[in-house]
């Protein structure tokens, strides 16, 4: 039940660290605020708001942000109406999934062409980078706090299919439709988690030369530093020995 835990290997090799929880928690309110607008305001009847609460949750939100959010979302509150924009991009082997939140087309539409433009890389044909990508719910929780075993246990019951510890992570891996009561399931034990997820992993990861790897996780962190990128991913794997 162990394996290489490479979605946390990219998180850590991208600097994904409390300093970024300011833009974290903005794009985690948009996608609250969409989802219940698109869906209603009460997660027992809307999939796609519970499964965005988990993951705020996971992010430690606090709920008063989380009740704000979809209040805008429903209109109780004055907020933003977002549009839903997904790009699919290449830097030579690397491919990479774009997903965008914006209240400005035209805006994000440049913004991503020039970030992608100046790494080098291109807009892709629709549909070949999503489909070397597969949706898994990923959970992550601190693996100097909690032992391997003690999370295997609790993560297994709820239905997942994998843990595994790299460098201080323990990720869990579950199917989209089983995310949901395995989060439950570390809920009720008390384990606090350090993301939760639903996203997209590489059904056949390539491994790229130390620079290449470097240039592209510098393109994925620009872009995630845009304020209408939402989600990026990528079908790379960051090696064991990876400095960076």
């Amino acid at each position: 039940m162990s394996g290489h835990s490479k979605w946390a290997k990219i998180k850590r090799a991208k600097g994904a660290a409390d300093a970024q929880r300011g833009n974290l928690f903005t794009k985690l309110i948009k996608e609250i605020s969409i989802a219940a607008r698109m869906g209603g305001g009460d997660p027992e009847g809307n999939p796609r708001l519970r499964t965005a609460i988990i993951k705020a949750r996971g992010a430690n939100m606090p709920k008063d942000n989380i009740d704000r959010a979809i209040k805008k979302g429903t209109g109780e509150l004055e907020g933003v109406n977002y549009e839903e924009l997904t790009y699919e991009a290449r830097l030579g082997e690397a491919a990479i999934l774009i997903e965008v939140l914006t209240d400005n087309r035209n805006r994000a539409a440049a913004d991503v062409r020039n970030i992608l433009t100046r790494a080098g890389a291109e807009l892709a044909k629709s549909g070949s980078v999503s489909r070397l990508l597969t949706r898994k719910g990923i959970i992550t929780l601190d693996g100097e706090k909690y032992t391997e075993d003690q999370i295997m246990e609790a993560a297994l019951d709820g239905g997942a299919e994998d843990v595994a510890l790299s460098e201080g992570i323990i990720e869990v891996t579950s199917a989209p439709d089983d995310f949901e009561a395995v989060a439950k399931a570390l809920e009720e034990k008390g384990y606090e988690t350090t993301s939760a997820e639903i996203s997209m992993v590489p059904e056949a990861p390539v491994e790229l030369p130390a620079d290449t790897t470097a240039k592209v996780l510098r393109l994925i962190e620009k872009l995630e530093d845009n304020d209408d990128v939402q989600n990026v991913y990528s079908n790379i794997e960051v090696p064991d020995n990876f400095e960076g």
